[in-house]
């Protein structure tokens, strides 16, 4: 039974035969292997198209900024699911992706959805005022304005404004650097507070103007957390923690009898 509506019956990434492995279009050993970087190929492989020397340099930049922070849960994660199973590394890898949500990794693609927001809601206006509304009427809500804040990082988180600095001597930050900027202010306006704008909103900014797709923002944490995941994988198994983190997290949480 087929459920939902199908696409066409294709596929424009790769093909191979017995002789020959073809990836968008290109010769994989004749053409590929040697001759691009694998962040250029990770582009090549999201967009279909090879990445200019500003775009690899950006996305090799964002990748290292973004992979390790520490025993983060999704590092805890792995490393407990490792402990439990030592010989099962591609599952440990995945409990760590696993936690990749509106939280922690995957507040980029939200951050990029709130800038082509914002854009809509400028629209050749006055992006200060547009912005302040937006952010007093999200604020208003209850709501969030995602990329602002950190429980850590104050006032300000070194990697974002390492990316957005880096951005403009490199002549690439453009119109969404530049709404990320005016957000700043809108958001400190519209709560009453300086809110630290984290990494994710420079992550998104830049990656929007150097016309990466939207859709595939979270793509770019992910990545990167994978190699920092099998970094602490490869720790855990010659200085296990897992279990020590599940016996901390034991005798600091207090039980309280429920109803």
């Amino acid at each position: 039974m087929l459920i939902g509506k199908p696409g066409a019956a294709v596929t424009s990434v790769s093909t191979a035969d017995a002789d020959s492995i073809t990836v968008r279009g290109r010769d994989l050993c004749s053409d590929l292997m040697g001759r691009l970087s694998f962040t250029e190929y990770f582009y090549l492989l999201t967009t279909g198209r090879e990445p200019d020397s500003r775009q690899r340099y950006f996305l090799d930049l964002l990748l290292v900024a973004i992979a390790e922070h520490g025993l983060v849960p999704t590092n805890q994660a792995a490393r407990m699911t490792h402990a439990a199973d030592p010989q099962f590394l591609q599952g440990a890898v995945a409990a760590g992706i696993l936690g990749c949500g509106s939280v922690i990794l995957g507040t980029a693609e939200a951050c990029g959805a709130f800038l082509l927001e914002a854009e809509k809601r400028v629209a050749g206006g006055d992006a200060a005022a547009s912005l302040r509304d937006y952010a007093a009427g999200l604020r208003a809500a209850g709501e969030k304005v995602p990329g602002f804040g950190h429980p850590l990082h104050k006032p300000l988180d070194p990697r974002c404004e390492r990316i957005l600095e880096l951005a403009e001597a490199q002549g690439v930050a453009g119109r969404y650097c530049e709404l990320a900027r005016v957000a700043r202010s809108a958001v400190h306006e519209a709560w009453g507070k300086p809110l630290t704008m984290n990494v994710s909103m420079a992550i998104a900014a830049v990656l929007l103007d150097l016309d990466f797709p939207p859709a595939m923002i979270k793509a770019i944490p992910i990545l990167a957390r994978t190699a920092s995941l099998l970094a602490h994988l490869a720790e855990e198994k010659d200085r296990p923690i897992g279990f020590l983190l599940a016996h901390h997290a034991e005798n600091g949480i207090a039980y309280e009898p429920g109803p």
